[in-house]
């Protein structure tokens, strides 16, 4: 596994949020980094510590980011949200928002120290819905600072698989998560692994070569790697197994 076999970063903040760069100067930083895709995954409205995005905000969102990428040349921008996992498992942002977007992650920001069995089964709820592609950092952690949530994950890597799911690995260098033994078993569970930037500024897609180290140190190969793969493909198995009825 190594750097360039990346092809896009699916965790990307802008200024919309809590980041400090407008959409176009995070496409072009990416692009310059040799990536052919990036998600906008800014936060949804419940993380109001980082101006989170309201379902008008995300849909004036997603009508600007139609508008750049018809004059962008070189890189996809694709239109996402990090949305809120709530204590019950249910999401911040309504279906009815959601269903705009090319990939949504669902992440938790609040109340990870809830006991192990309600702890898992709230995500365990989160990964049932409907609209979730990714599951951003999956156990919490922030090293020195935060442990990780206790969670089965196990269980969590087994209903990502029925859901097809992806796990991200966070390559943030104070998260690192999921760690290295998380990476291995994910790859024997047959789960994929997003390796995303989290990034909050042009500087940060320099955390992809972190992600990339952690990814190494857990065994995690580029077909283990949902971002390995090129757009259309990539799509294809981000969407996997949805259909109107699920």
């Amino acid at each position: 596994m190594a750097l360039s076999d990346l092809r896009g970063d699916l965790h990307v903040h802008t200024k919309a949020s809590d980041g400090h760069n407008t959409i176009e100067e995070m496409a072009r930083a990416a692009q310059a980094q040799g990536l052919d895709y990036i998600a906008i995954t800014d936060h949804s409205r419940r993380l109001s510590v980082a101006h989170g995005l309201d379902p008008q905000q995300l849909l004036r969102q997603i009508d600007e980011i139609d508008r750049i990428n018809a004059s962008f040349a070189g890189i996809t921008i694709l239109k996402g949200i990090e949305v809120d996992i709530l204590e019950d498992g249910s999401l911040d942002l309504p279906d009815t928002v959601l269903q705009h977007l090319d990939l949504v992650i669902a992440a938790v920001h609040s109340k990870l120290d809830l006991p192990r069995k309600r702890q898992t089964e709230r995500l365990l709820r989160a990964l049932d819905q409907r609209y979730v592609h990714i599951l951003a950092h999956p156990t919490g952690r922030l090293l020195g600072v935060r442990e990780p949530s206790d969670i089965d994950m196990l269980r969590i890597m087994r209903k990502a698989k029925k859901r097809h799911v992806s796990l991200e690995l966070n390559a943030q260098p104070e998260r690192l998560d999921l760690d290295e033994t998380l990476c291995q078993m994910a790859r024997e569970e047959g789960v994929l692994v997003s390796i995303d930037s989290d990034a909050h500024s042009i500087g940060d897609f320099a955390n992809l070569q972190y992600g990339v180290g952690q990814a190494r140190r857990g065994w995690l190969e580029p077909e283990n790697v949902l971002n390995t793969r090129d757009l259309k493909t990539m799509l294809a198995l981000l969407n996997a197994g949805r259909h109107p009825s699920r």
